[in-house]
């Protein structure tokens, strides 16, 4: 597989897995999932809970619509760099969920490290850069 596919699988595994946890979210938000069960177990409350999730769903939304601008399947004007730069932010910060999912008092919540470190490696694939020609 050359890169190019990578990054073309990248993309498209990375929007069709962030729409489904938008959709796990949701599943949260309108109680159809037991919000015990997420965030580490840390939630107190019902009220921490809408806050956190609509949270969540903002950010989810967000890193897909950089992936469609990133991805060019829409026109747009910004910047490569900055596209890039949010990308590798996103990269730390699912890195960062890894270690933190795997201290996480549920096996749901546990299992989400996979995810999160699999969402890792599929932005490094988008931002790895092609081997120049000497």
């Amino acid at each position: 597989m050359n890169i190019n596919s990578a990054k073309n699988f990248s993309y498209k595994a990375l929007i069709a897995s962030i729409s489904l946890f938008i959709l796990f979210h949701i599943g949260i938000l309108t109680k159809l999932i037991p919000y015990e069960n997420t965030w580490g177990g840390q939630l107190e409350n019902e009220a921490q809970m809408y806050v956190f999730e609509t949270i969540s769903i903002l950010i989810n939304a967000m890193l897909i619509t950089i992936l469609v601008l990133k991805a060019n399947y829409v026109k747009n004007s910004l910047s490569p760099k900055l596209l890039n730069g949010i990308l590798r932010a996103f990269q730390v910060l699912f890195t960062l969920n890894t270690v933190g999912n795997l201290f996480a008092k549920t096996y749901l919540e546990m299992s989400f490290s996979l995810v999160t470190l699999a969402f890792a490696v599929l932005i490094g694939i988008i931002l790895k850069k092609p081997n120049q020609q000497n």
